[in-house]
This record gives structure tokens, sequence and C-alpha cells, in this order.
């Protein structure tokens, strides 16, 4: 019987469960697994662990409590890294371009180049239905509906043919940005250090993920799903996961090529276009932004 993982918050805190059609079941009160406690402590064991989800998803499907009647927290909630790619969709790196007066950008892999990412604070996860203070240093909050993926074994150097392998399953992420402090004002022109990340990518609450994972085996190809993002009510992004330039297993291969990825790290895979940036919109408080990956749920969090 399929589930789906998440975290819930529970009278004892936060804790790991199963989602069994609209049936939510604590996982460690089913196993009695200490480590099942957590999502992170399942993954950390994932090839033990999956068989014995499985055997409580079928014995207990009709019981545990009403998801309806449950508050989800994000499903890894202190993940321990959190991998961004960059500009890794066609139409997204045109519209980027158009709005600092480029031309459009070549494929870079015609260029020889890799995948690239930056790394986004694990503390900035938040989980669904869950406010988002919006910084009040910035003034141009931007929506980056993405893929995200969860790793599910200790993966290094690992092949591109393989990468797939180590992949325990799936979630919908926002990448939200702060597009006005991403460049450090008093810096001069051409400076190396001009560019400022931690304040354009990691303030509090720039990382929904949500609602719970879909796992890898239920998803039959990660590289054709529809990805949408409208925010109240009127749609933003409407794209699909194919139109990624560097695939998943590109982007495991290299990442794992650098530095080893462990049970519980997340990769976020890039956005399409229509962001607030090639609009000149931008969040504002009161906005309610849903983000949807096709068969992995709906994200929704209120800007405030």
């Amino acid at each position: 019987m399929t589930f789906k993982l998440a975290t819930y918050q529970s009278a004892d805190g936060p804790r790991a469960a199963i989602i069994v059609g609209e049936r939510l079941i604590d996982v460690a009160k089913a196993t009695r697994v200490k480590a099942d406690e957590t999502v992170q402590g399942i993954l950390n064991d994932w090839t033990k662990a999956r068989p014995r989800l499985d055997a409580i998803a079928a014995r207990q499907g009709v019981r545990g409590q009403p998801l309806a009647k449950a508050k989800l927290l994000a499903p890894i909630p202190l993940p321990g890294a959190v991998y961004c790619a960059g500009s890794n969709y066609g139409d997204h790196a045109a519209e980027m371009a158009r709005v600092k007066g480029e031309p459009p950008p070549p494929d870079p892999h015609d260029l020889g180049l890799e995948p690239w990412h930056f790394i986004k604070s694990s503390r900035s996860v938040v989980g669904p239905n869950q406010p988002v203070k919006l910084p009040a240093a910035s003034k141009k909050v931007d929506w980056e509906a993405e893929l995200a993926v969860v790793i599910g074994r200790k993966a290094s150097n690992v092949a591109e043919k393989d990468a797939l392998k180590y992949v325990a399953g799936y979630l919908v992420s926002n990448d939200l940005s702060a597009r006005d402090l991403g460049r450090r004002a008093a810096a001069p022109p051409g400076s190396l250090f001009a560019t400022d990340w931690t304040s354009h990518k990691s303030f509090d609450g720039a990382c929904p993920m949500g609602p719970w994972i879909t796992l890898a085996r239920d998803v039959k190809d990660p590289h054709n799903l529809g990805i949408e993002l409208d925010i109240n009510g009127v749609m933003k992004q409407n794209s699909s996961t194919k139109h990624m330039i560097f695939n998943i297993r590109e982007q495991i291969a290299f990442l794992s090529s650098r530095i080893t990825l462990y049970p519980g790290d997340v990769i976020m895979t890039g956005t399409p276009d229509g962001v607030g940036n090639g609009r000149g919109e931008f969040l504002k408080p009161g906005d309610v932004v849903r983000v949807r990956v096709e068969g992995l749920g709906e994200l929704v969090n209120k800007m405030a």
C-alpha cells in the first residue's frame, strides 16, 4: 500500500507520520522503534525503515487520525543541508536576462558548464500553512516554485546513471528570494564581494517545504511533472519539470563529486519562468502563495 512520509505536530511535539489515504499514522507508536519518531531518523536508515513503514501502511491503513485534523509541519524540519540549483530552467534564465537588458543565455551544456548550486540555510525552512514574515529589510521578496529532492542514502562520487537510486522521495518547495538584498549596495561595480547570497536567500521563512514526502518509487518520472504557483488565486508560474537544464541525475552526480550528500539532505532543482522579478511584482503581507507539483500535493503559505 502506498503512503507518504510527513511530520506532524503531536501533543508531545513534532513526530514522524505516514499518510495512508486520508489517515495519518504515528510511525514510532506503530513500530515501537525509537528512531522512527522523526523523519530524519527514518531516513538515516531508509533501506531498513521502508519495509517497516510498508508493513504498518498495509496493516493500519484504516487506523490513525484523520489527516484533515492534523497539523502538518515541514517534512524535514531541520535538513542537514539545502542545495539550490541556480538558473536551471531555460525560460527562467531568459526571463532574468531580460530584467538585466541582456540576451537569452546559451544552454550551459553547450559551453561545457556543469550545474551550480547555492546553499539555503536549513534554519529558514518552514512548513505548510505556516505564515512567512516578510523581512523588514526587503521590499522585493519574490517567489520560485520548485521540485525538491530528498536524499535517502549517503552519496559520494555517484555516477549519473545511478543517481536516482539515492533519492528517497520528492516534495514541493518555494525558494523565496529577497531580490533587493542580493547585492551589497556599497560594493564597487565588478567587485568580487558584491553578492550577498545569505540575505538574498536565507532570511527567516525563506524556504517553505511540504506538505509531505512522496516516495521516489511512486513518482514515475520526476522530469515530467507539472509545476505551478498562484498568488491569491492568480496563476504566476505554470510549467513542467521537463524544462530543467540540468536534470536530477546530473545535479546529484555533480554535487556528490564535490561534497558527500547525506540522508535528509534536500536539493531544490530550480524554478521555471513567471517569477515576480520578471514582472516587476513582489510579495506583500496578506498574499497567499500556493505551489503545486503534479502528484506531490500543494504547499500553501501566507505572507505576514
